[in-house]
């Protein structure tokens, strides 16, 4: 499932990436609570999102573990956005298969932060906005 997710991203094929989905497939996004989905609908609408404003999107799996129907995926997307700036993700997605498609996911991908924030720097400033 995910070889067959990496190369429908990474061909821009919207069709063979929503069939990497069961229809009733949920999405939790524990560090964006709001963000959450279900459905396989919503997976088409999130890419064709991508892909249109990231037309050169790469994705990269750097790391993989499996236990049993549960697969851990590290990921790294790059690509250009529309506007010329650079578009870079990356972090961890868990997805629960059955089969050949996810039922469900655990999804930890954020843009990568450029600035030059030590982490010293990062941790008062968390503190203090709170």
């Amino acid at each position: 499932m995910v070889q067959r997710l990496l190369r429908a991203i990474n061909h821009h094929d919207l069709e063979a990436l929503v069939a990497c989905f069961a229809e009733g497939y949920e999405n939790e996004t524990p560090a964006h609570p709001a963000r959450g989905f279900r459905g396989s609908a919503q997976v088409r609408r999130n890419w064709r999102q991508i892909f249109a404003f990231v037309p050169d999107l790469r994705a990269d799996v750097t790391r993989t573990a499996v236990d049993g129907d549960v697969i851990w995926t590290e990921w790294e997307m790059t690509g250009t956005r529309r506007d010329g700036s650079a578009h870079c993700m990356r972090g961890v997605a868990i997805f629960g298969v059955d089969g050949s498609v996810a039922r469900w996911a655990r999804f930890y991908l954020e843009p990568v932060d450029l600035a030059s924030t030590t982490v010293d720097d990062a941790v008062r400033e968390h503190l203090e906005r709170r």
